[in-house]
């Protein structure tokens, strides 16, 4: 069983989040690529508690993700999608 049989993310899920991500694929540059992805690169460090190093590469570059991660925190991304599940 690989790290993509273990996403954690609903299509049912992800269809509601999606629009509150930062960075779509229309956008230029790195942070649109593949927003699902991203979240559930995310999900995954919060979910085993490893190291951003750690994270595996189907779910992209460790530090591109981590700095994605950290410019959506500075943002209030995740306090914004909390919310607007609740």
């Amino acid at each position: 069983m690989g790290v993509m049989d273990r996403l954690v993310l609903t299509d049912a899920a992800w269809e509601r989040m999606a629009p509150l991500i930062i960075g779509r694929p229309d956008q230029k540059g790195s942070t649109g690529r593949d927003n699902r992805m991203f979240v559930e690169g995310v999900l995954w460090i919060v979910r085993t508690g490893s190291p951003w190093r750690d994270l595996p590469e189907a779910f992209g570059d460790w530090n591109s993700v981590f700095r994605r991660f950290s410019r959506w925190s500075l943002k209030g991304g995740l306090v914004a999608n909390y919310r607007s599940d609740v």
